[in-house]
């Protein structure tokens, strides 16, 4: 069997389900800062750092958390990070590669740039190998975002390759749930996956479907 891939559990709103998370072999735990209806101010995300840093996670440490945000400028992000310490910005705009080098150098953190997967057919490697040295992880999701939806996952595999041609990780989102990941992963090899509104019921976050998305990925 395959080694599993990470797991970023995103969009969390509220401690009482972070600390449900506690136990759970997860790597990521994401915040959104970004217009959204999961949207977090920086202090309530002070907070909820404060409870993931609380975790047990995978491998018995606590979760890496992740900031995602659209277009910020550099003084926002700057601003944000002062009261919210997080360990990896995700920037999910149209951040070119320069942008990404400058989060980096002055902010001292890890960076994810997050790649929209449409109808197009935009060469993978050319699309990812702008941000070699610039990022430390791509993410491929959903045109649009947040939509609960799926996209091509033929797609998958000339990303992966991409993604490792400038020695970082990929992750997969978009329309991810307990349902579908298992035919996700049994049919590639991928870095790390990372969910949200699969995980929810009536747009809140369920610890049932976290912990039965988890076990799906791990038990496969």
């Amino acid at each position: 069997m395959t080694a599993s891939p990470r797991i970023k559990i995103c969009g969390l709103k509220d401690s009482a389900t972070i600390e449900a998370m506690n136990g759970l072999p997860f790597h990521e735990i994401g915040f959104v800062f970004a217009p959204s209806k999961r949207q977090v101010d920086a202090e309530t995300a002070a907070s909820l750092i404060d409870s993931a840093k609380q975790l047990q996670a995978a491998d018995g440490g606590a979760p890496r958390t992740v900031g995602v945000f659209v277009n910020p400028g550099i003084d926002e992000l700057k601003a944000i990070l002062a009261k919210a310490p997080l360990d990896i910005v995700q920037l999910h705009g149209q951040e070119s590669p320069e942008f990404c080098r400058l989060v980096k150098s002055s902010q001292h953190k890890q960076v994810w740039k997050v790649l929209s997967i449409g109808n197009d057919s935009t060469d993978a490697q050319e699309r990812v190998s702008v941000y070699a040295d610039a990022v430390d992880a791509i993410l491929i999701d959903t045109a649009g975002g947040g939509t609960g939806q799926t996209f091509d996952w033929q797609a998958i595999s000339a990303y992966q390759e991409a993604a490792a041609a400038i020695d970082v990780p990929l992750y997969v989102a978009g329309g991810l749930n307990p349902g579908n990941v298992g035919e996700l992963l049994a049919g590639n090899t991928i870095d790390g996956i990372d969910v949200s509104s699969g995980v929810e019921t009536d747009g809140r976050k369920d610890i049932e479907k976290i912990r039965l998305f988890v076990r799906k990925v791990i038990e496969r």
